[in-house]
């Protein structure tokens, strides 16, 4: 660096990436300053120049050398910064010191200078909060600080499902994801073999996949807004559960408010809601899997207006992604990356970054409008745009109940209902279509067999098959 060059870049005073030290006098002061540079996005440190911008020097000699060496070992992990000394021609003997930091990379440690972290906020040096520091640990060691990694207290294998662990385990290996010996393996070796154990304690993705105890922590808000605002809603819910319990009560409240549709194919009649039901389910899968379960106090949400339906999860997308690429071929950046393998291995996931592509063809397939990502307010947001609600062109704040598609009987609608759900989730129980449906059991035992499903398998472990009613 030239003399020139250093005025140059000094003339701006101190700022956020430029300290300025008049000597070494000050060299500890100025390693609080190196490491905040190195925990935020780099900078330069300059010993020889006055608050009032003056350029001194000093008088550079082994001594100071060594000491700068010492001062720069206290920082850990260990740096090496670029080190420049500038001759100042009118003062013999005298340098300018220049030492330049790289910036954090993210998913590195923090820097620590004798066991305390520093950060950068605008030209001041300041002590990192807790919070911060603790962020970046998890970060750099996700497999031992995740959320999903660590013990949930309060909670053994007695409080999981077991009934819904058989059935899934069984989904796996039908589809040749998991091996056939597995259902005959115990629920703690399953457990163990998903990695949802810490000894013999339960990880947190372990009570979020199969937790059969009611809690707060696992939430979905659901709503219909009438209009395109949410000034009017028509139906307002929420849901508590584990990963499928909340997967059922989101898809049904699809099933809800968007109208079914159907033409004849051949011999075989199609069912289509106004957005498809495989790219809603895909989305909402995506939400639940990859949320950040470290924001507290926040859920999962759903809502549906008469002109696009928005699901919203707590996170931001990965660092490596954006709304604008997020389309593209990616390669997998799941937050959760263990609940993502058991997703994976029981089909509800499949190849790792292509769920985006998924729905994209899923709407495409139908004519339905490509949907869209979006960051706001901490929240992922998916928005897919409806170009018809029940069947007809969508008018903007027109009423839910002036878009009803043509005349039907109500029992051919329920029919059609039932399918639709029996479709998207083949084990569903009858009382939850019921519920759904607001009718009696003895009623969707009655469309079951109009419409030829039979139950298979155990009562708890089996799914609906569609027999020949020929």
């Amino acid at each position: 660096m030239t003399l020139e060059e250093l005025k140059k870049l000094i003339s701006k005073d101190e700022t956020k990436n430029i300290e300025l030290k008049k000597s070494t006098g000050e060299l500890r002061e100025g390693m609080h300053t190196a490491c905040a540079f190195l925990n935020s996005d780099g900078g330069v440190l300059v010993f020889g120049v006055t608050p009032s911008l003056s350029i001194v020097g000093q008088i550079v000699s082994e001594s100071t050398r060594r000491d700068i060496a010492q001062a720069l070992a206290g920082i850990e992990p260990a740096v090496t910064p670029v080190i420049e000394y500038v001759d100042i021609p009118d003062k013999d003997n005298h340098q300018v010191i220049v030492l330049r930091f790289n910036p954090w990379v993210y998913g590195n440690d923090p820097y620590t200078f004798h066991g305390r972290p520093y950060y950068r906020l605008e030209s001041v040096t300041k002590a990192m909060p807790r919070d911060m520091f603790d962020a970046r640990i998890r970060i750099n060691m996700p497999h031992k600080y995740s959320w999903e990694m660590r013990v949930a207290e309060g909670y053994s294998i007695k409080d999981l499902d077991v009934s819904t662990i058989r059935g899934v385990v069984r989904l796996g290996v039908e589809e040749k994801r998991i091996p056939v010996g597995s259902l005959n393996e115990s629920i703690k070796v399953i457990l163990k073999k998903w990695n949802l154990l810490d000894g013999d304690n339960l990880r947190n993705a372990a009570v979020f996949l199969f937790s059969k105890r009611f809690s707060y922590d696992y939430e979905i808000r659901m709503a219909r807004f009438r209009g395109t605002d949410k000034n009017y809603f028509i139906d307002n819910q929420q849901a508590h559960g584990n990963f499928f319990e909340l997967l059922d009560a989101g898809m049904s409240f699809f099933f809800k408010h968007l109208s079914l549709s159907g033409e004849i194919k051949g011999f075989k009649r199609e069912e289509h809601l106004d957005v498809p039901a495989t790219a809603l389910r895909e989305a909402l899968i995506n939400a639940l899997c990859h949320r950040d379960y470290d924001i507290y106090q926040c859920s999962i949400g759903i809502a549906i207006y008469d002109d696009r339906i928005e699901i919203e999860s707590p996170g931001l997308l990965p660092r490596e992604l954006t709304p604008k690429t997020i389309k593209r071929s990616h390669k997998s950046y799941p937050r959760n990356e263990i609940v993502a393998t058991v997703l994976y291995q029981i089909t509800y996931l499949e190849k790792w970054g292509s769920g985006i592509k998924r729905i994209m063809d899923a709407c495409k397939a139908e004519g339905s409008p490509q949907p869209f990502w979006s960051e706001e307010g901490g929240y992922t947001v998916v928005t897919f745009p409806m170009n018809k609600l029940n069947g007809r062109i969508v008018i903007p704040n027109e009423p839910q109940n002036a878009l009803q598609s043509a005349p039907q009987s109500a029992l051919q609608k329920r029919l059609e209902a039932v399918a639709a759900m029996i479709l998207a989730n083949g084990s569903i129980a009858i009382s939850v279509i019921a519920q759904n449906l607001n009718v009696s059991r003895d009623s969707i035992k009655r469309d079951l067999k109009k419409l030829g499903y039979a139950w298979e398998g155990a009562s708890k472990n089996g799914r609906w098959v569609k027999k020949d009613r020929g």
